[in-house]
């Protein structure tokens, strides 16, 4: 019987998010984590009766953790199946997406692979830059937490999957250091859609050139 939901997610978003799953059954206990660190720290008694649910989290949980897991894992990942990976929302400002969205999926051992139980779309105004869109996508995300914390918390079998599929490219950290490598002779109009979109990288990662054997890092303000 499920006894435990182990919340992945940030200090910031746990309080909400807890108090949520709560409202919707009371009768479990909910475990909070942030790191793979405290992943592992969770007995195989409790994993075994226990789902785990990630908010927007970096953290790629393992394959042992998966399989000991009596009732799944569910991700809740800020970006539409057609941008799966790291970063969807600066992929997004870059390409001058139209429409974003969140997605809630049945997590794998493959990152962002997994069934999709969930979907949320919305439309991004013209001009709109990484900051609009992965705030657009922050409260379409916690919408669709809201929305399946009922199912989460009291269903016994796994979510409903939808026939919704992943894009076909998955950016990935080697993805992104490779956009955010800039020729010495590319057009300016060029720079500035990658300086927008990439110039605040979350991981440590911004647009570099290289130039006469000197290397240049652009440092954000």
């Amino acid at each position: 019987m499920l006894q435990t939901i182990i919340l992945l997610a940030g200090t910031v978003e746990q309080l909400a998010l807890i108090t949520r799953l709560s409202e919707c059954n009371r009768t479990l206990a909910i475990a909070p984590v942030e790191t793979a660190e405290d992943l592992a720290a969770i007995g195989p008694t409790v994993l075994a009766n226990a789902r785990l649910i990630g908010f927007a989290t970096p953290v790629i949980v393992s394959g042992a953790v998966l399989r000991q897991l009596g009732y799944g894992a569910y991700n809740f990942h800020p970006g539409p199946p057609s941008y799966p990976g790291l970063c969807p929302a600066h992929y997004a400002a870059y390409e001058g997406a139209a429409t974003f969205g969140a997605t809630a999926h049945k997590m794998v051992e493959r990152v962002d692979a997994g069934p999709i139980v969930g979907v949320t779309h919305f439309a991004v105004p013209a001009g709109s830059g990484v900051r609009d869109i992965e705030l657009q996508s922050y409260h379409a995300l916690a919408r669709l937490f809201w929305d399946l914390a009922p199912l989460l918390t009291t269903r016994q079998e796994p979510l409903d999957e939808l026939a919704e599929c992943w894009g076909p490219v998955k950016s990935t950290r080697r993805s992104l250091e490779a956009v955010c490598s800039i020729a010495a002779d590319i057009d300016a109009a060029e720079l500035a859609r990658r300086i927008m979109a990439f110039g605040q990288s979350p991981f440590g990662i911004a647009p570099t050139v290289t130039l006469h054997g000197h290397r240049f890092r652009l440092v954000a303000d």
